[in-house]
């Protein structure tokens, strides 16, 4: 589980390992993995810290070493490492967006490097295998402040496509999950007047995702018998224009 500190990640993984399924919590900041952990082990769960940053491919392959070794080989991989910028491209800092690429796209196929011998070799023994990538409906939806967001988002649901017409006939089945607009820290990390303008106070009266939300629609995907594949999934609040 990439991105695990917070948000979507975080909640994905409690809710696995509430479900009985041994997690590897894999983010930068050590101190929310080893609290995740404990609370996790303290409700009866298995869970293990590894401190990696996904634009490091040497960290990530040392990480997919440690769970391995530690809680078996992986298969289940769910991406929900990201970043969010948001500004117009006309006065914009483009070195924020590069980051941002490499974090939510260059991240992605980062660890699917890392992680993919084990997922290919429990589709070829029989066994559940599953790629999931929390992508968002930016990649459909036009927002010139967010050009970059919905660049990389775009990139990973369509890389999600292409893999999954690659690793399914190997059992390893792919999907992309599209939320709308969550209430997470990333979402109030923006910190952009002309974000607030647009996108939080028509919202504010708005019962938005949780990521507890998303969480249950992952597990709802993976869940699913082996011969079925909830490729992409668009999540939306109810009440969301």
């Amino acid at each position: 589980m990439t991105g695990a500190s917070g948000g979507i990640g975080a909640a994905v993984a409690r809710l696995l390992a509430d479900q009985g399924a041994k997690v590897a919590l894999l983010a930068r900041r050590a101190d929310r993995l080893d609290d995740m952990a404990r609370q996790i082990k303290a409700s009866g769960g298995e869970a293990l810290p590894v401190v990696t940053d996904v634009t490091d491919p040497d960290a990530l392959s040392a990480a997919s070493d440690q769970v391995r070794q530690t809680l078996g080989p992986t298969d289940l991989l769910v991406n929900s490492a990201g970043t969010l910028v948001v500004e117009m491209a006309e006065g914009g800092d483009f070195a924020r967006w590069e980051e941002l690429i490499d974090v939510n796209v260059n991240g992605v196929i980062r660890s699917i490097d890392a992680f993919l011998p084990d997922l290919l070799l429990a589709g070829s023994a029989g066994k559940p295998s599953d790629l999931v990538v929390v992508s968002s409906i930016s990649a459909d939806v036009v927002n010139p402040l967010m050009a970059a967001y919905g660049a990389s988002k775009a990139a990973t649901s369509h890389l999600s496509a292409n893999l999954r017409a690659e690793l399914g006939p190997k059992g390893v089945r792919v999907t992309a999950v599209e939320p709308a607009v969550v209430e997470t820290d990333l979402l109030k990390q923006a910190n952009a007047p002309m974000y607030d303008q647009y996108m939080t106070q028509p919202f504010s009266s708005v019962k938005v995702l949780q990521a507890e939300d998303v969480a249950q629609v992952v597990a709802f995907a993976v869940a699913q018998p082996q011969h079925v594949n909830l490729s992409r999934v668009t999540v939306y609040a109810t009440r969301q224009p």
